[in-house]
């Protein structure tokens, strides 16, 4: 085993992480599972800290993959007499997702282990709550020179690294809370958007939106390093993107809950002027010097961001929120946006689809049955959905998106066009990253001016030096060169519209209303091309930029004061297992109503089994390798039988906002089985399970496919009539 503990002063939180020496969860509970509980976790140490210091504690294993991770104290240390052996008690106090599913399933397979108390194993001594238990470390030695004194150590939870221009720049720890947020407050309605996030409350029985003190509503969802070494948020991050590309992070929302390594992931990559590294568990983070954040982390700043202004503007605590995504977010990225409002110092009362929210923008206090569609074009993503509205019941029956279209994409579009002009025209490449970003900023101001007029100029001086002279970019653009450049785009969002009315079987004269948000929204396409697919024009009827926020602060206001308002959202995307073959099997079909709960039973292939096993994966594709990898649910302690006489019932229930809970119940005792369900998987292991299931066999027969097919009434209509 090995401890790292700096030696800091107690008091002021300390990093303490530790290395195990074993290769699985399973292992560690085998052979440590004794000096952890639901409450906390003893760890032997030569150095220790007294109780009483609050800690980011962070237990890894032998592969150095994460197990535990969160906030906590020293609760008691040991051996400090001389008696036993030196180390501390650890009390948990806030751990991430994956720590809590981790402590329940062991909760779930050891009695001792649903304490609230870090446990006190046999054989360490007495144990020490005095807080002057532990003697303070000595001080340090002298600093060499002046220069070194002024650079923090690593002791201090700082890393130190050498900027471009040679300057000790250190990257700040991400500073979780110690503690969940209290439930008490107002609820406020925030749209976390991939290029601005802004709040909503509702005041006198309407959506009002929060302003900065200099009246601004869009708070850019930009985080950013400076050469202090400090994270700044919002506008004075956006402010670096030409400066310093490199350390500014933004358009993040497109990768958050993504594996580094998916195709999708790959093919962005190009695209983006900050680092995008793979973080422990695999998903996407962000390099900002030396450190690496995940973009839980950054989400978590700007929401940081909105929770201050709120609190200005309404001059009182602000702890919970309703919070949008949007309506193509996976299982996996709904869990990343709750985590970053934890993370944020917020309690989620609930997570809302974009489309939704902005429909219920619009329809509040109308009164009137319609059947609208949603054509949402944001900066990063694109939803579209159709919803039925009657008096206050508003509910999803079919929902589409793309998550790779959005207002980026355009700009991307016309950076790529203005490049290749000016490297034809000056024989000339550049790749410098401040001068992209000048021409992407010079883009993206065009463009919105071409939906006024129709024509723009774009103008970037001294882009770069051509023979030691510098040479502007200055071009003239219409809008019917922007309209060549972008009508792709434009019928991409078409393509999704139709396939979403064919989901339901639906035509477009059927649609009474198409509601457009989203700031790309604006683009004069995009109102042609929905007035030629539905026969009439689309209706703003409200801000783009503000429909979301007033529609989140709509459905807060509705579940703080009990108002008889019903939303009744769809699943965006199949959940279904893995079967022998690499198939994907739906248990959930796509756009069913939300909450929902299914059954699937599933019966023991050897005798002697006791163990069951199912990968469980979302998405739209036949073959389990094209969805994404959900987790792995593994059923133990089984009751030894012959082949097929143990038979396991799972119960899928899906939350209102798309989260998903697994349990197992054991047909012949009736009682729930000890199992666990494992959701961080790095790529090497999320590929294993695909490869393992493509190798296990043939194709299913029919009776095969029959005999997997999920229980209950549900099913049985769905049989009845051909499904």
């Amino acid at each position: 085993m090995r401890l790292i503990l700096p030696v800091v002063s107690s008091a002021k939180p300390v990093s303490v992480s530790v290395r195990l020496p074993f290769a699985t969860a399973e292992e560690f509970l085998q052979g440590y599972g004794l000096n952890v509980s639901r409450g906390g976790i003893y760890l032997r140490a030569r150095s220790l800290h007294a109780p009483g210091t609050p800690v980011t504690l962070e237990v890894k294993l032998a592969d150095g993959s994460r197990l535990l991770y969160g906030n906590a104290t020293v609760s008691w240390v040991t051996g400090t007499r001389g008696e036993g052996v030196t180390g501390m008690g650890f009390k948990f106090i806030t751990l991430d997702a994956h720590s809590r599913r981790f402590l329940e399933a062991a909760a779930a397979a050891m009695p001792h282990a649903r304490s609230p108390e870090p446990p006190v194993p046999r054989n360490v001594g007495p144990i020490d709550t005095r807080p002057d238990a532990v003697a303070p470390p000595p001080p340090p030695a002298p600093p060499p020179s002046q220069a070194q004194a002024e650079l923090p150590s690593e002791a201090s939870g700082r890393l130190v690294v050498q900027s471009s221009s040679g300057v000790g720049v250190k990257a700040p720890e991400f500073e979780a809370p110690l503690s969940e947020p209290p439930q008490e407050g107002p609820v406020i309605g925030i749209d976390l958007g991939t290029t601005n996030s802004c709040a909503a409350i509702v005041k006198d029985g309407q959506p009002v939106m929060l302003r900065s003190r200099d009246g601004q509503t869009l708070i850019p969802s930009v985080v950013a390093l400076t050469s202090r070494g400090k994270l700044v948020v919002g506008g004075a991050a956006k402010s670096q993107l030409v400066t310093n590309p490199k350390w500014t992070v933004a358009g993040f929302k497109r990768l958050l809950g993504r594996e580094y390594e998916s195709p999708e992931v790959q093919e962005l990559l190009p695209r983006f002027t900050w680092e995008v590294v793979p973080t422990e568990g695999g998903d996407c983070g962000v390099k900002l010097a030396d450190r690496v954040y995940t973009l839980a982390q950054m989400s978590a700043l700007v929401l940081r961001e909105v929770k201050q202004l709120a609190e200005q503007t309404l001059q009182q605590p602000v702890n919970r929120a309703v919070i949008t995504v949007p309506a193509w977010y996976s299982e996996k990225q709904r869990l990343a946006v709750r985590e970053a409002g934890r993370l944020a110092g917020l309690h989620v009362e609930r997570i809302v689809n974009e489309p939704t929210a902005a429909a219920l923008s619009w329809g509040y206090g109308r009164r009137k049955s319609q059947r609208v569609l949603v054509y949402d074009l944001g900066g990063g993503t694109f939803d579209a959905s159709v919803l039925e509205l009657s008096d206050a019941v508003y509910e999803v029956v079919s929902t589409g998106g793309d998550p790779f279209l959005g207002g980026l994409d355009f700009d991307h579009a016309i950076v790529a066009w203005l490049l290749a002009e000016f490297e034809a025209k000056h024989d000339t490449l550049f790749n410098d990253r401040v001068s992209i970003q000048r021409v992407q900023d010079a883009a993206e101001r065009a463009k919105i001016s071409l939906s006024d007029k129709t024509e723009a100029r774009i103008h970037v001086p001294f882009v770069t030096m051509v023979k030691n002279e510098p040479i502007d970019l200055d071009v003239a653009m219409t809008r019917a060169q922007l309209v060549s450049l972008t009508r792709h785009l434009v019928d991409r969002s078409m393509e999704v519209c139709q396939e979403v009315l064919q989901a339901r079987y639906l035509r477009a004269d059927q649609i009474d209303e198409i509601l457009l948000v989203g700031g790309q929204a604006r683009a004069p396409l995009v109102q042609e091309r929905i007035t030629l697919l539905f026969g009439r024009r689309p209706l703003f009827g409200m801000n783009p930029e503000e429909a979301v926020a007033q529609g989140a602060a709509l459905l807060a206001h509705s579940l703080e004061t009990k108002e008889g308002l019903l939303l009744i959202d769809v699943l965006p995307m199949s959940i279904g297992i893995g079967l022998p073959g690499g198939r994907f099997y739906p248990i959930i079909q796509r756009n069913t109503s939300l909450p929902v709960t299914r059954t699937y039973r599933l019966q023991t292939t050897k005798p002697d089994q006791t163990e069951l096993e199912l990968s469980i994966f979302q998405g739209e594709s036949a073959l389990v390798r094209n969805n994404h990898l959900l987790g792995v649910f593994k059923v133990s302690d089984l009751p030894p039988g012959p082949r097929g006489s143990v038979s396991v019932e799972f119960h899928f229930e899906l939350s209102n906002e798309c989260l998903l809970t697994i349990t197992a119940k054991e047909q012949s005792t009736g009682q729930t089985v000890t199992s666990t369900y494992a959701t961080r998987h790095t790529p090497d292991g999320a590929r294993q399970k695909v490869a393992l299931l493509e190798s296990q066999g043939p194709e299913l027969t029919a009776a095969e496919i029959a005999a997997a097919r999920p229980t209950g009434i549900f099913a049985f209509f769905k049989r009845l009539f051909g499904g």
